[in-house]
């Protein structure tokens, strides 16, 4: 494989982890509009900054572990 072919799958990856990260951070948002703790107990959903940073690391997560999974397929 040559240098530009993998440039351009490492690329492809980047913006597919992207795209997680965006929708894990919206996901994020919404889970705490929606069920977010508002006395503070619960540490995760009680702050509308660390909700979408968690959904961001979930999204980066699951998009890299399902593209990973599509390449294993061949």
């Amino acid at each position: 494989m040559d240098f530009k072919k993998k440039l351009l799958n490492l690329y492809k990856w980047f913006v597919k982890v992207r795209v997680g990260i965006v929708l894990g951070a919206i996901a994020g948002y919404f889970y705490y509009s929606f069920y977010g703790c508002t006395e503070g107990a619960c540490h995760v959903t009680s702050s509308p900054v660390l909700s979408p940073i968690y959904g961001m690391m979930v999204g980066a997560l699951v998009a890299d572990k399902l593209i990973s999974d599509m390449n294993n397929i061949d």
